[in-house]
């Protein structure tokens, strides 16, 4: 085999492995990664803040399932309480809301900014049906946690069966 052969063998097996990792991150991140548009501006009403830093950013969540309930957690630091509007629309929960620039200073400027600022929506497909009357939410500590019980005709029932 030639030099220019192997090279390009060895090119192509790298691109191989290259591929499969953005696969495998994609499959694991994708629902992660949300979009943040452009927000309001809160020392001007009506208008944009016209930020540079929108974008795409990750918003992690995990989503737990047992007997009674489905419990949402998603990470979203910065933000307050208030600054959340959840619905769910048919099987999933959508989380919208708008994160604000926090200004520490007025002088000098950013040498990295790998923060999203904006206003942003993530749905969250459900496991299973819902009692949207009887969803409650809590934020702190830069964790939203959403608990949703589950509808009485989905909850898993505990039948004793004696065995003769």
């Amino acid at each position: 085999m030639s030099t220019l052969e192997q090279l390009q063998t060895g090119l192509s097996e790298a691109w191989g492995t290259l591929t499969q990792g953005w696969q495998r991150l994609y499959r694991h991140a994708a629902g992660a990664i949300t979009r943040f548009t452009q927000g309001e501006d809160p020392g001007r009403p009506g208008r944009e803040t016209g930020l540079r830093s929108v974008g795409w950013g990750v918003l992690a969540a995990e989503v737990f399932d047992d007997d009674d309930r489905i419990v949402v957690r998603l990470e979203a630091p910065g933000m307050e309480k208030d600054d959340f509007d959840l619905q769910v629309v048919h099987d999933c929960l959508v989380i919208r809301g708008e994160k604000q620039v926090a200004r520490e200073r007025t002088a000098g400027h950013f040498r990295i900014s790998e923060c999203a600022y904006g206003r942003f929506e993530r749905a969250i497909p459900l496991p299973d049906t819902v009692e949207t009357g009887k969803v409650s939410a809590r934020y702190r500590r830069g964790v939203l946690r959403i608990e949703l019980p589950k509808s009485a005709a989905r909850r898993r029932r505990h039948i004793r069966v004696d065995v003769g």
